[in-house]
């Protein structure tokens, strides 16, 4: 039992294959193969359509007095999958295919169209360049023509591509640039706004006098002038400047404040001199 299944088998010494009877068989004699359906058809019988690649157990045969170049042509028998018809196609050496020879019909192929009208242009090309060597000139001259046209056409997108390579490159170094002028430009700007801001305040203060020496009455007229040009000021002033005029406000009216209590207290400060 363990042999039935090994792809040797034993042969002894003494065997002779001469002995073993032949069967006696017709000459052409179908055998059973399982195949798939080389393109698409439909029955002519039920109308079913049968698609490429279905499988089928198949008969073949091979085709009594009818080859192509010494080359065998096989006929193959299957049944219509709805019906049970039977349909029958054959080998075709000369185009490499099946046909469809009856029980069903082949679907339209366009693209089978369009091959064999491009064979029968070729073919009327080149019987006419047979007969016209005028013609064989002028289909050269085209034939190069378009080539020389193809690697030109080729040579503009290599020089595209490259130059969409260099402009890619240097965009990146272009926007950072632009990006550091901006914020240049921005510093320089802010710098400037600073700059007037702190002028302006100096010529406001400039314009308010001493404290030093003053009575009471006076630094009250004083500090009068102060709030009267102070809406003036903070509506021309930045957020930075007004800090800044708020904290020098801060210092008058803090230095005012101490000149007042002293007056008012009566003492009176003698400056120590020097022996």
């Amino acid at each position: 039992m363990s042999e039935r299944k090994v792809l040797n088998k034993y042969f002894p010494p003494d065997f002779d294959p001469d002995l073993i009877p032949r069967r006696k068989q017709p000459r052409n004699s179908q055998q059973v193969v399982r195949l798939m359906a080389p393109f698409s058809m439909r029955c002519n019988t039920c109308g079913e359509y049968i698609y490429k690649g279905k499988k089928f157990n198949a008969r073949k045969e091979t085709v009594e007095e009818e080859d192509y170049y010494g080359i065998k042509i096989f006929r193959f028998y299957i049944k219509c999958t709805l019906c049970s018809a039977e349909i029958t196609f054959k080998t075709d050496p000369k185009n490499t295919d099946y046909a469809a020879e009856h029980g069903a019909s082949r679907n339209f192929e366009p693209w089978r169209e369009e091959e064999a009208g491009e064979e029968e242009d070729r073919l009327a090309k080149l019987e006419e360049e047979e007969n016209n060597p005028m013609k064989v000139l002028e289909n050269r001259t085209t034939d190069s023509k378009r080539e020389m046209d193809i690697l030109d056409a080729l040579q503009d997108i290599r020089a595209r591509n490259a130059r969409n390579e260099r402009v890619g490159n240097s965009a990146d170094l272009l926007a950072k640039l632009d990006m550091e002028e901006i914020e240049n430009e921005e510093d320089l700007e802010r710098k400037r706004l600073e700059e007037e801001d702190e002028k302006l305040v100096r010529e406001v203060f400039s314009k308010i006098p001493s404290m030093s020496g003053d009575s009471p009455s006076e630094i009250v007229t004083v500090k009068r002038k102060a709030d009267a040009i102070e809406p003036s000021v903070h509506s021309l002033l930045s957020e930075s400047s007004r800090s800044l005029l708020d904290l020098k406000k801060a210092n008058v009216q803090h230095n005012t404040a101490k000149k007042v209590k002293k007056n008012t207290l009566g003492i009176k400060v003698v400056k120590k001199q020097k022996t």
